[in-house]
């Protein structure tokens, strides 16, 4: 199928047609489970003929919280066969969260596993409050077959149902995916099947098709692994589904399924260079590994490049859509502190606090424009406007909220999130140089720097600091190197050492170490939490 000659297609009717041309071809994989395309799409007809049984189609929306699994994508995939929106959910929110975002989205049917219907109905040790408990009154189905809800398999529509035929269009929405909430509640990103279409359009160049095995261990609620789950079906290739990531069952289940294909946030990247044992798995049928979500080292770049065979291709870019930046950090390897370039037919501007555009070797935020732009927040349109900004022409572009510069190449180097900015005596002091000095310290697995309030500068810069013991093997370490166990460094001489090394404008108020950074699903570091925790102990 040549996807160039084609102006829109949509992903339930490709798989169709792969059901038709492949139908032994595996398509899904779970563990020791397995579908084919034929199973694959005959799954999807019957959810999408029990959605129409109730009235379901265009228009509506079902919500998913679960853990990864077939019935999972199945069911994701049959409601856009009926022309729904799906509406996938993180399961590690609140209940009041999960809740909200279930009646926002205006899901009459939420499909969850055990986890989630407990996560809803609140743990014994924390009961509900009223406010909790006054649920979106949304139809409860078990994917797993759990007593606590209604069992998928009654509810599915007969084994050879056929559903009414839906035509869907490049604007018809194909899911709203909930921001993590980490600066407030979340909100509702809706995004069309043409921004998937985009995603798809783009597979040929990253090989795709019926041979690639695509390897996730990311949730299926997050646009991380949309933007390579759907490119992989879409082309007829196998997804093999991970439900919880794990560094050593990761890399002995890409070599047993030789997987060609991955998406990875740098955190997952960091703990598997760091496995004792990487180099004795069989790596080689890998071709592209991609990365994003969160800030990629140029120093584990480089590692992977050196010890993982197959490109590595870093996207930046936004749930919201807007600019995609990529670095093919194989073909750029004096690149590696970079995003990389703005997309093929991507728009990537910069603006200052007044939204007038800068120009070259400027510092301000990153603004984007592409065909890949989330329509708008769901029942949100005052976040949504102050999302967007206009150049004078009137073309609208998405507000990243991060600062960078253009180097000379043309090439996006990232500062830091705007609202991380530390602005410490009346200086823009960035976080990210902060961390950079930290992480170059032999000691330090992992760190994040944040702003809180001081009475003499305004704000002032605080560290928190995950040691190499925590981490389970000394970072920045290549083949061949010889460790040498030495007496970790205290707090306080690890902050001496980095002020030694930071402008005056910079140095740090504190350090603190903890076991581990607070990060959601997809890596991010939960900035908000550190900065609340600092609140909490007085600073």
């Amino acid at each position: 199928m040549n996807f160039e000659e084609l102006s829109f297609a949509a992903l339930p009717d490709l798989i169709g047609v792969h059901a038709l041309n492949a139908p032994h071809h595996l398509a899904l994989v779970e563990g020791q489970r397995e579908w084919t395309y034929r199973q694959l799409d005959a799954f999807m007809d019957r959810v999408a003929a029990a959605l129409q049984r109730e009235g379901q189609g265009p228009g509506h929306s079902v919500a998913i919280c679960s853990a990864a699994s077939l019935e999972y994508a199945g069911v994701f995939l049959g409601a856009l066969r009926a022309g729904l929106c799906v509406a996938p959910l993180a399961p590690g929110v609140t209940a009041t969260a999960l809740r909200g975002m279930v009646r926002d989205a205006g899901a009459r049917l939420l499909f969850v596993d055990a986890a989630a219907a407990l996560a809803l109905d609140c743990l014994p040790e924390h009961p509900c409050t009223s406010e909790e408990r006054d649920g979106s009154n949304a139809t409860r189905i078990a994917l797993d077959g759990s007593a606590s809800s209604m069992d998928l398999q009654a509810w599915l529509a007969q084994p050879g149902a056929r559903p009414e035929a839906i035509s869907i269009a490049p604007s018809s929405p194909f899911n709203i995916i909930y921001s993590s909430g980490t600066t407030g509640a979340p909100k509702g990103i809706v995004q069309a099947h043409a921004m998937r279409w985009a995603h798809i359009q783009r597979g040929a160049h990253y090989g795709y098709g019926a041979h690639a095995v695509t390897l996730l261990s990311t949730p299926l609620y997050s646009n991380t692994t949309l933007v390579v789950f759907v490119p992989t079906l879409a082309f007829g290739g196998t997804v093999v589904l991970m439900p919880k990531f794990d560094a050593a069952s990761y890399l002995g289940l890409a070599q047993a399924r030789r997987v060609t294909h991955t998406m990875l946030v740098p955190v997952q990247y960091r703990r598997l260079m760091a496995q004792a044992d990487f180099e004795h798995y069989d790596l080689n049928a890998f071709r592209v590994k991609f990365a994003t979500s969160a800030p990629f080292g140029a120093d584990l770049k480089a590692d992977v490049l050196r010890r993982w065979p197959g490109q590595l291709i870093e996207f930046y870019g936004m749930t919201e859509g807007g600019g995609t930046c990529i670095l093919e950090a194989h073909a750029h390897p004096d690149k590696l502190h970079t995003v990389g370039k703005p997309a093929p037919g991507h728009d990537i501007r910069l603006i200052d606090d007044d939204g007038l555009e800068l120009g070259p070797g400027a510092i301000g935020e990153v603004v984007g424009h592409s065909a890949s732009m989330m329509t708008g927040y769901h029942r949100q349109p005052a976040q949504t406007r102050e999302a967007e900004w206009f150049d004078p022409q009137g073309k609208r572009f998405i507000r990243t909220g991060d600062v960078g510069r253009f180097d000379e190449q043309g090439f996006l180097c990232l500062l830091d999130r705007k609202k991380d900015l530390v602005i410490s005596g009346g200086f823009n002091v960035y976080p990210s140089d902060l961390e950079a000095v930290l992480r170059a310290h032999p000691a330090v697995a992992d760190v994040a720097v944040v702003g809180v309030a001081s009475a003499q500068w305004g704000e002032t810069p605080v560290a928190f600091v995950v040691l190499a013991s925590h981490a389970g093997a000394p970072p920045n370490l290549g083949p061949g190197a010889v460790v040498v166990q030495a007496s970790p460094p205290t707090a306080a001489e690890l902050l001496n050492w980095a002020n030694e090394r930071l402008g005056k404008t910079q140095r740090l108020r504190d350090l603190q170490f903890m076991a581990e950074l607070p990060r959601s699903a997809i890596g991010k570091v939960l900035k908000r939490e550190l900065r609340e925790g600092c609140l909490a102990w007085g600073r």
